[in-house]
């Protein structure tokens, strides 16, 4: 038995406390990242990202700020992603845009000041990472808390408020069709 396809409105939509417990997750996922960045630029390749040399491995707070602006990105994208579901018909799409443009941003703007080079590439580097965590994670887990709104159109034979049928009139349409 088959319902009728006018007794039912479907629309897509997203589970918004699914995305954002993703968000909050893919914003632990992106300061650990920057984390690990900074530690492997600092650490192992001795090259001074945000801090001057005598700072150290762990720098000084520009390695907590780093991690917390990467934490408040991909809590802006996870913002992005919600308002796009709700209001764009291809939000993958769009989404997937405007990540590569605002990671392309965040890779050149190191390039361009006047520091080592050494500095500017492992900056470069280290946003590219965290930018591409950010645009995956995000979209992957939209698409999983993407679904279907349903909402039931009432109809004349279940409705209370409508008016009664007179003894003469001929019986409303079925709200169902049967297979056969």
């Amino acid at each position: 038995m088959a319902q009728n396809p006018y007794d039912e409105d479907v629309r897509p939509g997203i589970d918004a406390a699914r995305l954002w417990a993703g968000g909050v997750a893919t914003a632990v996922i992106a300061a650990l990242v920057a984390i690990v960045g900074l530690l492997i630029a600092r650490g192992i390749f001795d090259v001074p990202v945000l801090a001057p040399k005598g700072e150290g491995v762990w720098g000084s707070a520009s390695t907590t700020t780093y991690a917390l602006v990467a934490a408040g990105a991909a809590l802006a994208a996870t913002a992005l992603m919600h308002l796009l579901s709700v209001a764009t018909p291809a939000p993958s799409q769009f989404f997937g845009w405007i990540m590569v443009l605002v990671t392309l941003i965040a890779v050149v703007l190191p390039l361009t000041l006047t520091v080592d080079l050494s500095a500017k590439i492992a900056t470069a580097a280290i946003n590219l990472v965290i930018g591409l965590v950010i645009a995956i994670v995000v979209n992957s887990m939209a698409a999983n808390a993407r679904t279907l709104h349903r909402r039931k159109r009432v109809s004349r034979r279940t409705d209370p408020n409508s008016p009664t049928r007179q003894w003469n009139e001929p019986p409303p349409p079925p709200t169902q069709y049967y297979d056969r």
